[in-house]
Formats: C-alpha cells, sequence, structure tokens
C-alpha cells in the first residue's frame, strides 16, 4: 500500500519513498490517518517500528497551509508543532528526519530547529533567528530558549510528547506541565511511548482528549535474532568476566551497560588498562564528546562503550555483535531496549546478562514483567559460585558491610523503587537530629 493512499501529498509520498520506506510500517499505517484528521493520538511503538515518520510525515502535511499562508507576510515564523525528547541523541536524531521529511516540500521552505542541553545556548538562539516552523527540543533547553525570548509557543498547532515513558523516568514530569502551560488549549497532542507504566497513564489521561489508541506489539515471526545468556558471576568479578567473554568471542565491538556514570568511567578504564580499547559514555559528558565516542565506536576505533542507560533508546548503531548488561538495570522495560541496541536490521546478535546473588531477586522480576523466555543460569570454569533466590527487599539490603543512607549494595543496578524518597531522607536526618539532642543521646564526658 503507498503512503498516497493513507492521505499523505504526493511530496510526502515522495519524501517517505526517498527514506526507504517502500510502504508503511504497521505504525504508520495506523497513525497517520489519525492524526491527519486532527485527532489526539496515544501510541505504543517501540524502537525502529518508524514512530519518527509516523508522526512527522502527517505533522508536516497539517501545518504545511498555515505556514504558506504566512510566509506571504513579512513577520519571523511561528512554532507551529512541538515535539519534546528526553535526550539529546534523540532530540538530533528526529530532527534529522524531519529535516529530510521536510525537503520535498521546497516551495514552503520550512524551517526544522533542534535544541537540547550540554552545549551553549547562543548557537541554538541564533539559529532562531527568524522563527521555526517545527521545534524538536528536550524540555529543560526549551525553557531556557522561552526564557530568553528566543521563541514562543503560543501557535503550537500540534504536541508530540516522544518515548513519553523515559521523558519521566529522567524526572522531566515538572518541566512538562511548564511546557505545557505555555501551550495553546486548543491543540494536538500525540504520546508515544514503548511502555505504560502508572506515570505515562496519568499524563495520557490528563493530556489527551479523547485519543485514538494505536498499538503494534511486536510479532513473534518479526522478533530479532538475539541470542540471550545469562552467566552467574561474583561482583566483584565481573570485569574479569567480561576481559574473558570479550577475548573468547572476538566481539569486534560490544556495549556494556552499566548503572552509574562512574561505573562507566571505572570499567572503561579497567578494560583500557588491561589493552582492550574501552571508552565510556554517559551524560556526564559533553554533547561534543558524546558525538564523538559515538561516531569513533561506529568507525570500530572503539572496541567497547561503557554506558548508562542513556545509550538503551534512540541510538542506531549498525551491525552491534553484542551487548552485555554489566549491572541489570532498574526499569524491566529497560532490559529490553538494552538488548535491543543488537540484532537490528535483520542481524543477528548476543545479549549476555551478568547475575550476582545481590541481583538474583531482581532478575527474576524481569522475567516475569517482561515474559523473558527461561535461561538457564550458567556456571563458567573459574567463575563458578553459589546463587540463592532471595526475596526482592532482602535482595537489596542484605550485604556484610554497612551502606551509605540511600546507597545501595554493588551489582543491583540501583533496583527502582528501593532507593529513599527524600521525604525519607528528611525524617531519618530529623530523628537523627533529635537522638543526639536529648539526653540519652549524648556521650558522656
Amino acid at each position: 500500500m503507498p503512503f498516497a493512499a493513507l492521505g499523505l501529498s504526493p511530496a510526502l509520498d515522495h519524501a517517505a519513498e526517498a527514506m526507504g520506506f517502500s510502504s508503511p510500517t504497521p505504525i504508520q499505517s495506523a497513525a497517520i490517518p489519525v492524526v491527519l484528521e486532527g485527532r489526539d493520538l496515544l501510541g505504543c511503538a517501540q524502537t525502529g517500528s518508524g514512530k519518527t515518520a509516523a508522526f512527522g510525515l502527517p505533522l508536516l502535511q497539517r501545518i504545511l497551509p498555515p505556514v504558506q499562508a504566512a510566509s506571504a507576510g513579512d513577520g519571523p515564523r511561528r512554532v507551529r508543532a512541538l515535539v519534546l525528547v528526553p535526550t539529546r541523541e534523540l532530540a538530533a536524531q528526529v530532527g534529522e528526519v524531519l529535516r529530510d521529511l521536510a525537503r520535498p516540500l521546497q516551495a514552503a521552505r520550512l524551517k526544522v530547529a533542534v535544541a537540547f542541553g550540554g552545549v551553549s545556548i547562543n548557537p541554538q538562539m541564533m539559529a532562531l533567528r527568524g522563527g521555526a516552523d517545527v521545534m524538536v527540543a528536550t524540555p529543560g533547553r526549551l525553557l531556557d530558549l522561552v526564557e530568553h525570548n528566543a521563541l514562543s509557543l503560543a501557535h503550537v498547532q500540534t504536541l508530540v510528547l516522544d518515548e513519553a515513558d523515559r521523558l519521566l523516568d529522567l524526572g522531566f514530569a515538572e518541566e512538562l506541565d511548564r511546557v505545557l502551560a505555555l501551550l495553546p488549549a486548543r491543540r494536538q497532542s500525540l504520546l508515544f511511548s514503548a511502555t505504560f507504566p502508572d506515570g505515562v497513564t496519568q499524563l495520557a489521561q490528563a493530556l489527551l482528549r479523547d485519543p485514538v489508541r494505536v498499538e503494534v506489539p511486536h510479532e513473534p515471526a518479526t522478533a530479532p535474532d538475539i541470542a540471550q545468556r545469562a552467566i552467574a558471576v561474583d561482583e566483584k568479578r565481573r570485569t574479569q568476566l567480561l576481559k574473558q567473554l570479550i577475548q573468547e568471542a572476538g566481539w569486534s565491538r560490544v556495549l556494556v551497560f552499566v548503572a552509574t556514570q562512574y561505573a562507566a568511567e571505572h570499567v572503561a578504564e579497567k578494560l583500557y588498562k588491561a589493552g582492550i580499547y574501552a571508552s565510556p559514555f554517559h551524560g556526564g559528558l559533553s554533547q561534543g564528546a558524546r558525538r564523538q565516542v559515538l561516531q569513533e565506536f561506529k568507525d570500530e576505533r572503539w572496541q567497547v562503550v561503557v554506558t548508562t542507560d542513556l545509550a538503551s533508546r534512540g541510538i542506531d548503531i549498525a551491525d552491534l555483535p553484542a551487548v552485555v548488561n554489566y549491572d541489570l538495570p532498574r526499569a524491566a522495560a529497560d532490559y529490553v531496549h538494552r538488548i535491543g541496541r543488537t540484532g537490528r536490521a535483520g542481524a543477528s546478535g548476543a545479549a549476555v546478562t551478568f547475575i550476582t546473588p545481590q541481583s538474583l531477586a531482581h532478575w527474576r522480576l524481569i522475567g516475569r514483567k517482561q515474559a523473558l523466555p527461561a535461561l538457564p543460569i550458567e556456571q563458567l570454569a573459574g567463575f563458578q559460585i553459589e546463587l540463592a533466590e532471595t526475596p526482592v527487599a532482602e535482595a537489596h539490603t542484605a550485604t556484610a558491610a554497612p551502606q551509605r543512607p540511600g546507597k545501595l549494595p554493588p551489582g543491583t543496578g540501583g533496583v527502582k523503587g528501593s532507593r529513599p524518597s527524600k521525604k525519607d531522607k528528611l525524617r531519618a536526618a530529623a530523628a537523627a537530629a533529635a537522638a543526639a539532642a536529648s539526653p540519652a543521646g549524648r556521650s558522656e564526658d
């Protein structure tokens, strides 16, 4: 079925073909007619499903008439469509796709602007001189631009929240509220998410008006060819096991997921000292450094990139042979996104997960929530350990050494929901102060 059958103009039909879409993907077939009708939409689709074109093609067609009408005047361009994304990498990727789709619309000369944090705001403000028709941004940097009077959101006709679950996971809820307050009450809203936890469901209920729900589940027949393994290992010997696997498997490149920025730096340094070309990749690096690491990894100048969940979505690395879960992800859904970096575009891949005694219960929980196949936990020669099934609550607290308040034992990957809240910390601090002030709490001279 051609894209024109979905109601798209010949120019956008040609743009889709030029980008390699010979026919609409399931999410595109379902979403494009809904968006063209002006309806709100709640979309569930995984990475790699053609989601950006699913909202990008109809979005461009809908804003084209008012953009053409406004171009006859002398005023600046007004932002007609706003796409909010959780990360810098995804902002750049979505912006690139929208620019490619808009290129055939030469008569309108649609302007797509991209903005994200981690870099100087001045070039982004300069790029917005004369306005923009489509804005792709992370929430924090978008608000910075508004505060600098670099753009106005008063004329937005269509709002897109891409990877809404990730937006909430990364703590953008407050920024989202501030952005929504700047938008016109009458607008079209599109929300896309790979998963629908309570936070996303509540956001959809507050944001969308009589939405059409479009859900494209994974088909078993089209599931990626990823050989998954789970290997038991003591948490102190994970780096040693990682080095052995890299050498034995002969992986030309491997993406290693850890829980924290410190772990990314620490593991990458150990591998580099062992003669393996490894580099860290995390949110603490500048945008330029992150872009350079990714490009050099794609060019096979790095054999290993050790990363946080920053690289679990929105990043496409062609022909990546393997992924290793050095730490388990906090959220169960992120396991699928992590291993989905390999086995893409019909290629095969390998995904290895390290299971420590501290993380075993969380691994079982991930398996149940994601309906994963029952993988046997392998015991490799020289790394054998005894794994005892431990309740999740105990697995997160049992440790030989005392831990700082709010710090989880090593190997858990920072299991979601186990970290004390701000209120818990304030209560604990108040209780400690009260105990120190009381006669019973004072030490005798």
